[in-house]
């Protein structure tokens, strides 16, 4: 019986494994293994929630659609090295991702362009180099920042000129009884 349930465990975990990539369970981990190398895919299939290992090494991805891995919480080792890697500004989604689920291999990617950083390893893209993609960064806290300074000089500017009219105006009314 055990060994029963444990086949059906393996099928039911192989109908979640993408039709381009070879899969296997991986018993004592309780997750599986998805094969997708050498597989000239130009972009990274629907992988089931319980991946533990993910190679996609050597195919011909340029990036990852941000939020495509985010469901792999379990992911313990991915391989995503030999991939023309597109290091523009939509890149940023994986090197993220990557720093944070496996800076070894984000040693191992490579730019293949733009031009000024082919061949340079993903993981040393400066601020620099990546400059033109501010404007996908999901908050905008310069700006945010400059209106809330704006409006607090403004605030205080309006407080200074009340206080002073009301000490102004104190001073008149004195001097108008005084001189009466």
């Amino acid at each position: 019986a055990g060994l029963v349930l444990s086949l059906l465990s393996q099928v039911t975990r192989a109908e979640g494994c993408p039709p381009s990539c070879h899969c296997s369970s991986l018993a004592e981990m309780r997750g599986l293994q998805i094969d997708c190398s050498s597989r000239e895919l130009t972009e990274v299939p629907a992988l089931p929630p319980d991946t533990k290992r993910l190679y996609l090494q050597n195919n011909s991805l340029t990036s990852v659609p941000a939020g495509a891995l985010d469901g792999l919480r379990g992911l313990e080792e991915v391989r995503m090295a030999d991939n023309p890697w597109d290091c523009g500004c939509h890149i940023l989604y994986l090197k993220f991702w990557l720093e944070d689920i496996s800076a070894p291999s984000l040693s191992n990617l490579r730019c293949a362009t733009p031009a000024p950083v082919r061949m340079k390893p993903l993981r040393q893209l400066t601020g620099n180099e990546l400059g033109i993609c501010k404007r996908f960064l999901p908050i905008k806290c310069l700006e945010f920042f400059w209106r809330d300074l704006i409006l607090i000089a403004g605030a205080i500017i309006t407080l200074i000129l009340v206080a002073w009219a009301l000490k102004f105006s104190k001073k008149l009314v004195c001097q108008i009884t005084l001189s009466r």
